[in-house]
């Protein structure tokens, strides 16, 4: 697991040092733009990220015996909130700088042995369900805000490699919360970049796919993108289609997003 970790935190640093070079020619204009969630603006997308890198390196400095300071994620949410998006923009790079100064300071020993009490989850995880869950928020939202200014923006490629490797492994148990098995009618065993994607009662990723019936043709971020519902048809690459027992609109509706 150690590999996993150090690979999700260098996808981490991947992320933040092109969203932070993107940041100081946004302008209010473009801040205030649609990004690729429905609901929020660029900046809204950023705020999301800073907010959470604030919230998220709690619990692993906590871990590491680092000293934290305490305040409740509802004042942390309203601060952010009430922030400018030229702010919204600004602290994104400051709290995530934070955040990486944080992981990337970890050792070796501690990269293999810390667990992390989330808060949220039943009980404490290890270190690679902790940079995992963020990778995971990372990588969607940081395309949410790139997308928002570039319509062919795809996942960083190896953000989004590494995160069907993770929900084949230590995040599967993400799925069980985004996922909605029950809107097709049959059973489907999806081929994907470096491995599939079966639909039953649950959903389940793998790296080794036994008796497909059916084939996702694309690149491994469009696949990632599906997972967290951000393949809509406006953000669909050319070339990119599912064959077989089920269509691509029909895992759209397993994979609604987040």
């Amino acid at each position: 697991m150690t590999e996993l970790v150090d690979r999700a935190i260098a996808a981490l640093r991947t992320n933040h040092d092109a969203l932070a070079a993107l940041v100081p020619d946004l302008d209010e204009g473009r801040l205030t733009g649609p990004s690729g969630a429905s609901e929020w603006t660029v900046a809204q997308a950023l705020s999301h990220l800073g907010s959470g890198a604030e919230i998220s390196t709690k619990p692993i400095a906590t871990a590491a015996g680092l000293p934290v300071e305490a305040e409740d994620n509802q004042s942390v949410w309203a601060r952010w909130d009430g922030s400018s998006p030229l702010e919204q923009a600004a602290g994104f790079v400051e709290h995530d700088s934070r955040y990486l100064d944080v992981v990337e300071g970890l050792t070796a020993e501690q990269r293999a042995d810390l667990t992390v009490d989330m808060g949220f989850l039943p009980e404490p995880v290890p270190l690679v369900v902790a940079v995992g869950m963020r990778l995971n928020e990372v990588a969607a939202h940081a395309w949410d805000v790139r997308v928002g200014l570039d319509p062919a923006a795809g996942i960083e490629p190896e953000s989004a490699a590494l995160l069907l490797e993770l929900y084949a492994g230590p995040l599967g148990f993400l799925l069980g919360f985004a996922a909605k098995p029950d809107q097709l009618a049959e059973e489907a065993r999806v081929t994907v970049p470096g491995g599939g994607i079966t639909v039953a009662d649950a959903v389940t990723v793998t790296t080794d796919l036994a008796d497909p019936t059916a084939t996702f043709t694309g690149p491994a971020e469009a696949a990632a993108r599906l997972l967290t519902g951000r393949l809509k048809p406006e953000f669909t690459p050319a070339g990119v289609e599912v064959t077989g027992n089920v269509s691509l609109d029909d895992l759209r509706k397993v994979f609604p997003g987040y």
